[in-house]
């Protein structure tokens, strides 16, 4: 049984929305208490507009398969090693990638299994 003593009904005129809106002030007390910080909220925005780029998802997909040089994303992904290293830049400033020198060459890896998990359950979530 739902206990409504701070609960407020506010009627509504539009359209698309309740007619009757009902706030259960207790639970927006609750939830309020449990909310990430603001600076929280706005890394985690700005990894997603990283994320959501089709091109930075293929690189990340295919360093979740294993380490690769600048040159190798770039055949991989099928775009110029310019383009591909500003992808990377952007990539390894939200640090979702990391890099070694190796001589002249630099090598490219997911930056720890978080982001594999990212990726992993995007692709089951577009393909329930």
């Amino acid at each position: 049984m739902n206990n409504c003593s701070n609960v407020y009904v506010i009627a509504m005129n539009q359209e698309d929305t309740c007619e009757i809106k009902i706030i259960n002030q207790e639970k927006v007390n609750s939830v309020k208490k449990q909310l990430m910080k603001e600076e929280t909220f706005l890394d985690i925005s700005e990894t997603f507009k990283t994320l959501g780029d089709k091109t930075r998802i293929k690189i990340l997909h295919a360093l979740s398969k294993e380490e690769l040089c600048v040159c190798d994303i770039s055949a991989v992904v099928g775009m110029s090693t310019s383009l591909v290293s500003h992808q990377l830049r952007s990539l390894r400033d939200k640090k979702l990638v990391k890099y070694r020198k190796q001589g002249k060459s630099v090598y490219y890896s997911l930056d720890d299994d978080h982001v594999e998990q990212l990726l992993k359950m995007a692709y089951e979530h577009v393909n329930e």
